[in-house]
């Protein structure tokens, strides 16, 4: 059943207009009769639509109830710079998987070294993408790309988590079976291509940020945040 996320949608007052209207009137080309999902503020409203007009689409409402595809936990991924289409994938399985925001951080190693100003140019579609992939998996938000951020600055916020971790091969990391499964808001943070600089660590770990590590072999970029987040989620219950 096609799903779309509206948080100004009533139910005492079904309506849809904007780019909804057009993606169910013109794209999708649905009719009166058929059924899709609206999502507002994590609650899921099934619908039936009765009319589509130039202007609107008019909906009855048919059951509501809480979105039952979003975590119990909250997961903020920094996510240190990649190439961009590699950033495009990291945001999309992320989402699937259910993270709740991802913040790109420009790190010392980052082959990517797009200035704070031309990611904010890319950040629209950055944001559509995650807007897709929460469709499709069938979440109760859209997860929110932020911002490009430097280190310091994701570390100030790391520091507000209940169980901030950063992704790191060296000496001094535990398990992560050794991650506390109780908590409820977590941080990821995960290098790019070239990896952490020792110093970017010390930063980190200064922080309160724990280093972990995920086995002896050395993932991609792009591989590792999907791994964490996979392990994340069945260690807290939320792949059963």
């Amino acid at each position: 059943m096609p799903k779309f996320f509206d948080d100004s949608f009533s139910p005492e007052q079904p309506v849809l207009t904007g780019d909804n209207l057009r993606h169910i009137g013109y794209a999708l080309r649905m009719r009166p009769g058929e059924r899709l999902t609206i999502c507002a503020c994590g609650t899921d409203h099934e619908c039936e639509i009765t009319e589509i007009t130039p202007d609107a689409v008019f909906l009855r409402v048919l059951s509501s109830a809480p979105c039952c595809a979003e975590p119990t936990v909250s997961v903020t991924l920094f996510q240190a710079l990649p190439k961009s289409d590699k950033l495009e994938q990291i945001i999309q399985k992320s989402v699937e998987l259910g993270v709740t925001e991802i913040v790109p951080v420009l790190t010392r190693r980052c082959i990517s070294r797009l200035s704070a100003g031309d990611f904010q140019k890319k950040l629209p579609r950055f944001q559509k993408i995650a807007q897709a992939a929460a469709q499709q998996s069938g979440r109760g938000i859209i997860p929110a790309v932020a911002p490009l951020h430097s280190l310091e600055m994701a570390a100030e916020r790391m520091r507000s988590l209940d169980v901030p971790l950063v992704l790191y091969e060296g000496e001094g990391g535990i398990s992560f079976s050794d991650v506390r499964p109780d908590a409820k808001t977590y941080g990821l943070c995960i290098g790019s291509e070239g990896g952490f600089d020792p110093a970017e660590i010390e930063l980190l770990t200064n922080q309160g940020v724990q280093a972990v590590w995920l086995g002896r072999r050395i993932l991609r970029c792009e591989t590792a945040p999907l791994t964490a987040l996979s392990v994340l989620m069945f260690r807290t219950g939320n792949l059963n």
